[in-house]
């Protein structure tokens, strides 16, 4: 994909992500923050921003910088919010953030426990997000870096080209299929997901959370006011002792790579066994302590502009992803049900 096509996407999911994700309007205060990878996209962001009229400031993190810090910060410093950024947030409106392919789940830069450490302060900061009542955006291409590129087999201009594009979809279109899809989504329904020869069953019980691109009110007032961009995936919390039977699985991305066939068997919540032709699956669920290996989440995809392979499946409409038991499954192929309702 050549510079000048990516900064066109840049642009239009600018304006997209200011207007119909964020609602901004003449005389806001928009924060972007970004790192390496993403200060063309947060240069069109402040130019576009100021053109309507905002108030727009930059945050960059240095990666390289970011990472040392990591190394050499002394112990119990690293991953705290300081009265610095607690201010900027309670003066900021909109919010767009750009993030360092460093943080994603998938990459080497930093090792599992670095990077754990180093974003603990994620709770303080929704909560003070919530606190500030800022409209947020996160825009999910900022992960994608040589080696998700890598394990996905593209590169990684293709691989952020195809989740740009996915921003072009039809937001109010993704809410009313949301809304929908929602609704039988209840504490304590029984669910079945049929996958080939395969069947689980659970019981839901939790939170739900809506990524329909768009940042309301009622997002503000539960804290859920932080939207991925590109949009489109409802979960449900699951009770983890409820899951009993079989999932097969298919073309799911781990770090290890993507595993094209799985077949999970659970039992009282818990993995109980595992078959598949791949090995990196007795890696995967051999690392994770057996008192872990618990079904909680289900993911339900929406987003019909999205394709499988570009580092966001969970998106993809008609994705059934399953997680909690140290990766996220994705089932392609599936028949879900809930109570006596059909979920497409």
């Amino acid at each position: 994909m050549a510079t000048e096509s990516l900064d066109a996407l840049y642009t239009k999911v600018v304006k997209k992500t200011l207007t119909e994700t964020l609602h901004v309007k003449k005389g806001e205060s928009v924060t972007v923050e970004a790192w390496d990878n993403g200060l063309p996209f947060a240069r069109r962001a402040l130019v576009e921003a100021r053109a309507m009229g905002c108030r727009a400031m930059l945050v960059y993190e240095d990666e390289r910088a970011y990472v040392e810090g990591v190394r050499r910060a002394p112990k119990g410093s690293v991953g705290i919010m300081g009265k610095n950024e607690y201010g900027m947030l309670a003066g900021t409106d909109a919010y767009i953030f750009v993030p360092g392919q460093a943080l994603g789940a998938y990459s080497r830069t930093l090792k599992p426990g670095e990077r754990e450490e180093s974003t603990r302060y994620n709770s303080s900061w929704y909560d003070a997000a919530k606190k500030a009542g800022l409209r947020g955006a996160r825009l999910s291409f900022g992960y994608v870096g040589r080696d998700v590129a890598k394990l996905l087999g593209k590169k990684v201009g293709e691989v952020v080209a195809g989740q740009l594009k996915a921003a072009f979809v039809d937001y109010g279109e993704v809410a009313r299929a949301a809304k929908k899809i929602s609704e039988p989504l209840a504490d304590g329904a029984v669910a079945s997901l049929a996958s080939g020869k395969s069947e689980l069953e659970f019981t839901l019980m939790g939170e739900l959370e809506i990524q329909d691109g768009i940042v309301d009110k009622e997002d503000r007032r539960t804290g859920n006011n932080v939207a991925y961009v590109p949009p489109g995936i409802v979960n449900k919390e699951i009770d983890p002792r409820s899951a009993n039977g079989k999932v097969t699985l298919s073309n799911t991305l781990t770090k290890y790579g993507v595993i094209p066939h799985a077949e999970l068997e659970f039992r009282r919540g818990t993995v109980v066994g595992w078959n598949s032709d791949d090995d990196r699956l007795q890696e995967l669920l051999g690392s994770v302590p057996s008192e872990k290996r618990k079904l909680t989440l289900i993911g339900i995809g929406l987003n019909p502009a999205l394709g499988y392979g570009y580092g966001q499946d969970r998106f993809v409409k008609g994705a059934v992803t399953l997680a909690g038991f140290g990766f996220t499954g994705l089932v392609q192929k599936r028949r879900l049900s809930v109570g006596s309702a059909n979920i497409p």
